[in-house]
């Protein structure tokens, strides 16, 4: 590597400020994991549920420090010329191609093959570095500018799959047989995200600093859903919010995800509505739950609600779990369609 790159933040609390100014808000363990990351040089593996902002995290860190975001997208069978680089076999069959039909002089005849030179050079030639078709991982390994590496659902892929990684996130460099070892000329910043469907390999983890991601506290939520969905007021943001926090209590197939509540608010604003009630809970539902059947749930337990009774005419006393459904604050006013 080049050289020791300039740190690209002086602490976890610079962390903390400086991606809330793009709207990420973090608490001190996600401000002191980022920075101890970009202090010893280390990849960061955030695991939790989908929609928790693990993903966004790598976005932010990009954005704040001005850096190209790299990402690679796993999947089941993922394989080496996706995730590291192949060669562009159709240019190598052209310059073959060429190379038989040897130059062609000026005026004259194409393929006399004068000039034409041995295998061993053609073959040096064809597997060079012109050659070359980079994928993600090379691409930010070779980058000269500041990159931040994205490598998202890494539970998706075989544990085969793992072992293309490895290499990466120790020493930062990849080796290609026919090129020898490329190292990086700058150490990228590294996130790994995983959903938590099955369990990493240990050399994986050893090589990372963890980090779990749960949903966002109600506080945390409101915040972003107050910093990103514009028009929205404090009062509903608070309701949305809470009544989310409500349906992730429930045993449904999928809890709601952070941008479902993003959509959901933004929905919301667009419908003109000042508050929240059981009829228009009902009617955005599908903005938030998307299976049949937690949809079942959630309807079965609105429609247990005290019929015309406003929602939200008194505090969640705690008892129930999922009673901030539709009593989230006093003072609210029924929803005029």
């Amino acid at each position: 590597m080049s050289g020791a790159a300039l740190p690209r933040f002086e602490s976890p609390k610079e962390v903390v400020a400086r991606l809330a100014e793009v709207a990420y808000f973090a608490d001190e363990r996600i401000g002191t994991t980022a920075y101890l990351a970009d202090r010893l040089a280390k990849p960061i593996l955030v695991e939790g549920p989908a929609g928790t902002g693990k993903t966004e995290l790598a976005k932010a860190v990009a954005a704040v420090t001005g850096a190209r975001l790299v990402r690679l997208q796993c999947y089941e069978g993922l394989d080496e010329a996706k995730a590291l680089y192949e060669w562009d076999y159709r240019k190598q069959l052209l310059a073959l191609q060429l190379e038989r039909e040897g130059p062609t002089a000026e005026g004259g005849a194409s393929g006399t093959g004068a000039g034409r030179r041995g295998w061993e050079e053609v073959e040096a030639d064809i597997f060079s570095e012109s050659f070359l078709l980079p994928r993600p991982l090379l691409e930010a390994i070779r980058a000269v500018d500041p990159v931040v590496l994205l490598i998202d659902e890494v539970d998706r892929v075989e544990l085969e799959t793992e072992a293309l990684l490895l290499e990466v996130l120790a020493e930062y460099q990849v080796s290609i047989p026919e090129l020898g070892t490329i190292v990086a000329r700058q150490v990228p910043f590294v996130v790994l995200t995983s959903n938590d469907t099955r369990e990493l390999s240990e050399a994986l983890k050893r090589r990372c600093l963890y980090l779990h991601l749960d949903y966002p506290s109600i506080e945390r939520e409101r915040a972003i859903v107050l910093a990103k969905v514009p028009g929205i007021t404090d009062h509903l943001a608070d309701e949305v919010v809470r009544i989310v926090a409500s349906l992730r209590s429930m045993e449904l197939e999928k809890r709601p995800s952070v941008s479902e509540t993003l959509d959901w608010a933004r929905s919301l604003v667009v419908l003109g509505a000042p508050n929240l009630d059981k009829e228009l809970i009902e009617e955005t539902l599908s903005v938030i739950v998307k299976y049949d059947r937690d949809a079942e749930k959630v309807l079965a337990h609105v429609g247990s609600g005290s019929g015309s009774k406003d929602i939200g005419q008194k505090e969640p006393t705690g008892e129930n779990p999922h009673e901030a459904m539709y009593e989230m604050h006093r003072s609210t006013h029924k929803h005029t369609h």
